[in-house]
């Protein structure tokens, strides 16, 4: 057994009764199989990026969600189910008072058993789970930049991690764990200037592709007796033609929509601008106030807002993007 104790010597001539043939035939072979089990991997970023928006809008599936916000953490249980275009979902938070929220499509019921209420609530097409995932609009190589970074595994599936970088400082980092299979996202996390991951939403474990039975969408508890509340309407009157503009937008961000839109609870009129890069989004409220009150900072996870009054009108900002891109966006606000 003495030639277990040889370095090996890679630079080594090859054995002499061993052709050399042969070695690059078994090269040829090692080759091979390396492309044949990394097939995924020769994937474009932006090929799993497409895998993965098709993915989020059309797989059914159910497990358990770890996300942490702020410092804090909330674990939930979740089942998600697509048919005929329409969403529909329950999530059922695994500790405290056992909130329990129930999406049909745009409709969606916080069922709070401990006070036995359930609050309705109209949502859009975003995932309640994902709000930060990249669209169809957003421009690699301008304003970031996409890579794949490694493989590994979480909730027990084999998994590669996408990196998208922003050039500047307007915007976080996004570092997305796609399940090698399906291209679905497993993790998802917004990252800092320091490197820190200030924002994260990461399945324990995952079903992907199951069918899901209507029963497993209903709400665990009967909520006969229950108080329905329903909160104020707001009232989107059109989409109008903005008098304000920014001038000091940073790079890639663009107008996306104009509204009006009546505030619950209250007869005031603000006009709401959506500011997007295809990744970050900034909503820009605009309110009539009479006098100047100092401006106001807030964060909650990773949303910034900034508050200021200009012209004798408020200004907020506020979006998941650093605190320097709400306070640059809303003190650069005019009237056209």
């Amino acid at each position: 057994m003495k030639f277990l104790r040889r370095p090996l010597n890679l630079l080594a001539p090859l054995p002499r009764q061993i052709p050399a043939s042969a070695w690059l035939a078994v090269i040829a072979c090692c080759k091979l199989l390396l492309v044949t089990g990394n097939a995924n991997a020769a994937e474009s970023p932006k090929e799993w990026l497409e895998r993965m928006a098709h993915a989020t809008q059309s797989t059914d599936y159910e497990g358990t969600v770890v996300r942490i916000s702020g410092g804090k953490a909330e674990v939930l249980k979740v089942v998600h189910s697509v048919a005929d275009g329409v969403v529909r979902e329950k999530l059922i938070a695994q500790e405290g008072d056992g909130l329990e929220i129930i999406r049909n499509g745009n409709e969606v019921h916080c069922i709070i058993p401990g006070k036995r209420s359930v609050l309705i609530e109209e949502w859009n097409d975003q995932s309640t789970l994902f709000t930060t995932l990249p669209s169809r609009k957003i421009s690699f190589g301008s304003e970031y930049d996409v890579r794949i970074v490694t493989e590994g595994r979480v909730a027990g599936r084999k998994s590669l991690t996408l990196a998208i970088k922003p050039h500047d400082q307007y915007r976080y980092e996004h570092r997305i764990w796609l399940d090698a299979e399906t291209a679905f996202p497993l993790q998802t996390q917004l990252i800092d200037a320091a490197g820190d991951a200030i924002e994260q939403v990461k399945f324990a474990d995952i079903s992907l592709g199951n069918p899901i039975p209507s029963s497993a969408l209903s709400p665990t508890n009967s909520t006969e007796n229950f108080t329905w509340y329903n909160p104020p309407a707001r009232s989107v009157k059109r989409e109008i033609e903005s008098e304000w503009e920014c001038d000091e937008l940073p790079i890639g961000f663009e107008l996306v929509s104009v509204q009006q839109e009546q505030m619950p609870g209250s007869d005031e009129v603000v006009t709401h601008m959506l500011y997007s890069d295809g990744l970050a989004s900034v909503s820009v409220f605009v309110a009539a106030k009479a006098g100047e009150t100092p401006a106001k900072r807030s964060q909650v996870g990773a949303s910034n807002s900034f508050s200021t009054v200009r012209g004798g009108y408020r200004i907020t900002a506020v979006g998941e993007v650093p605190a320097v891109t709400v306070e640059k966006i809303a003190s650069s606000m005019r009237l056209r």
